[in-house]
């Protein structure tokens, strides 16, 4: 039986990290919805066939540019594990994320935050995935919280998961803050005065 090769796809002729780097920028300062393909198109550089191909479709290059936007979340429970306690880990998030929403070359905000559908089918699903990103956060805080409950860092009265939760409204907050031009100093001071309500062992 002879068998046919199978003909493989065009390569592509652009850099699909930067243009996927692009593709991120844009929905972050538009948000999902509001950013056209003409949009896309016209950040990236590449045409329309071009961006189907080589992403498939305007949600897929979300989700693409949402993974790229969230990083590892592998290496980010790494980074919880190695700080000294839960109390560094959430402060040192908190001071990250006060940098990353008042960027000189990147939009105001959380990309995430600024996710927001309208209601669209397809837009529940990007909503359904955006959530999954801050679950995968505070899932992620809450079982660095739990390794101070077991070490007696923390009171096993402690809520790990309320207190998770807690930081993650302040990042969200933190974003509309960004978002209504509130400056890096301010931010940073959002995330001191967040952690001045951690709990101390008595």
């Amino acid at each position: 039986m002879k068998l046919e090769k199978r003909k493989t796809g065009r390569p592509l002729s652009f850099d699909r990290s930067a243009a996927l780097k692009a593709a991120m920028l844009a929905f972050w300062r538009h948000g999902y919805e509001t950013t056209s393909i003409a949009d896309l198109t016209s950040a990236m550089g590449i045409t329309a066939p071009s961006l189907y191909t080589a992403f498939g479709s305007k949600q897929q290059l979300f989700l693409e540019a949402v993974e790229l936007y969230a990083g590892d979340p592998a290496e980010r429970a790494r980074g919880f594990t190695a700080a000294k306690s839960a109390f560094e880990a959430a402060s040192q998030l908190l001071n990250a994320v006060a940098i990353a929403y008042t960027g000189d070359e990147t939009p105001a905000g959380c990309l995430l935050a600024s996710a927001t559908a309208t209601g669209s089918l397809e837009a529940v699903d990007v909503q359904r995935a955006v959530a999954s990103v801050r679950h995968g956060l505070a899932a992620q805080l809450a079982a660095r919280i739990e390794a101070d409950i077991a070490d007696g860092l923390l009171s096993s009265e402690c809520d790990a998961n309320g207190l998770a939760d807690f930081i993650v409204a302040v990042i969200q907050g933190m974003s509309v803050l960004a978002r209504d031009g509130g400056s890096r100093a301010q931010l940073v001071a959002v995330a001191r005065t967040a952690m001045m309500a951690w709990p101390v062992k008595t």
